[in-house]
């Protein structure tokens, strides 16, 4: 079985092509697994993993740093009975492929045994490649990224009322991998990715208040713009300028969509199969019930074209799809991997992420909250006080709990409008309850790895002054 890069264009370079060009790893992988057949293995899978990054730092005009890293690294995985090791290394030169491969099956002998380890059924394996988009085939210059940063500064300068510059960077880079497995899957992705992000400062010394904004994506065309990047940073640190404390209270709090993603990042993080298998999730109980309003839906896509998390199969080779992770306010999954679905007696649903010194473990893809019908001002109208997020500080979420506290800065909402900013304040509840008043806007847009619209939230503590 195989797959090619997602690269329609003519490549800009013969450089380009070599970066582009996957099958020496593909080469390295498929031996490393014969060699460790051949060293005792009963089962092998091996990845190759390609990392490339450059970027570059400004600041008042000038470059402050600029740096470019490239590295391949492999894995091996091998199963002697129920027992497992992974190994991995950089160096495939000489007879390093046989030696990893016997130091990997004289590891796994003396493991202890597990099991639910073992490699994925061959009839949940991937057989579609679909063409997904995820390579770039220009690959920027170091001058193009000084350009974008500069300008992304430049435009945050601009904004009337900003002081300073906080810096604004820009870097492209490009991940793949190559995954082998004794089964006989064959499969690898190249994903590029770019960003560009400012910062801006308004104030001086203890009254200075600072915010950013950033855009990423896999494909140049698809990016903000500069001086786009650069204005939003600017205003909405004007935007932050002497903020006020409030008194301590319980009130409407909206989420604006850069962190109403974290949301969903609570769901995902609690449906997690290692802790369901582990008992340690707030959900652990929770499959099939329902959780939310019934028009709330929150999809995984490993699928999506040019999406930030996209592939078209995951780190056991099982082929990936789109899901409801939980539909029509119902949990609908767990997500997966091979191991946690043994052990949960249920079957993976291609959840499975590995790096080349690790063995799988489930996570998500490209995630989302759909949109709702009302419009964000809409959906604070009738909201005579309240309080609107735009930053959360500190990660105090339990998970086995669900108790739900973090820091937090934004807006002050009276009579329907945004009126003052707000700084210092914690919003504490609990995520069952979180969960159940969630009201999305309209306004979903694809920026990030998780994406959410303007999202309400009925009755947190706000701890104030």
């Amino acid at each position: 079985m195989n797959s090619s890069p997602s690269a329609s264009s003519t490549l800009s370079s013969k450089a380009n092509r070599d970066l582009f060009d996957q099958s020496a790893l593909s080469d390295l992988a498929q031996r490393l697994v014969e060699a460790a057949k051949r060293a005792g293995a009963d089962a092998a899978d091996a990845v190759a993993v390609r990392g490339i990054s450059q970027g570059v730092e400004v600041r008042d005009g000038r470059v402050e740093e600029s740096e470019r890293s490239e590295g391949d690294d492999v894995g091996l995985r091998v199963l002697v009975g129920q027992r497992q090791a992974v190994v991995s290394t950089n160096d495939a030169s000489g007879d390093a492929v046989t030696k990893l491969a016997e130091r990997a099956v004289a590891m796994a002998r003396v493991a202890p045994d597990d099991k639910f380890v073992g490699l994925a059924d061959p009839a949940l394996l991937a057989r579609d490649f679909p063409d997904l988009d995820l390579l770039d085939p220009d690959v920027p210059a170091t001058s193009e990224l000084e350009r974008r940063a500069l300008e992304a500064e430049a435009a945050a300068l601009a904004v009337k009322g900003v002081s300073k510059s906080g810096g604004a960077s820009a870097s492209s880079g490009m991940g793949g991998m190559v995954l082998v497995t004794s089964t006989g899957f064959h499969g690898s992705y190249l994903r590029s990715s770019q960003g560009i992000s400012a910062t801006a400062i308004v104030g001086e010394g203890t009254g200075m208040e600072r915010d950013y904004d950033f855009t990423s994506a896999p494909h140049a065309a698809d990016l903000l713009s500069p001086e786009a990047v650069g204005r939003s940073a600017g205003e909405r640190t004007v935007a932050r300028y002497n903020p006020r404390k409030v008194e301590t209270c319980k009130v409407p709090v909206v989420f604006d969509p850069r962190v109403a993603g974290s949301l969903v990042g609570h769901v995902v993080g609690a449906i997690n199969g290692a802790s369901i298998a582990r008992k340690t999730s707030f959900l652990k109980d929770k499959l099939g019930q329902q959780l939310f309003s019934n028009n709330i839906r929150i999809i995984d896509d490993p699928l999506r074209k040019r999406g930030l998390r996209s592939q078209t199969f995951d780190a056991e080779g099982v082929a990936v799809k789109r899901i409801a992770l939980v539909d029509e306010g119902v949990l609908t999954t767990w997500l997966l991997d091979c191991a946690t679905a043994r052990e949960l007696g249920l079957t993976t649903t291609g959840h499975a992420h590995r790096g080349v010194s690790s063995s799988p473990s489930p996570g998500p893809y490209n995630l989302h909250l759909e949109a709702g019908t009302p419009t964000p001002a809409e959906l604070i109208s009738d909201i005579s006080q309240g309080f609107y997020v735009t930053d959360l500080i500190g990660s105090g979420v339990n998970g086995v709990t669900g108790d739900y506290s973090r820091g937090a800065s934004g807006f002050w909402i009276e009579n329907g409008e945004l009126t003052y900013p707000v700084s210092e304040v914690t919003i504490a509840g609990h995520l069952f309850e979180i969960f159940k008043s969630m009201q999305p806007a309209n306004n979903l847009e694809f920026r990030y790895g998780i994406n959410a619209p303007t999202v309400r939230i009925e009755g947190l503590t706000l701890g104030g002054r």
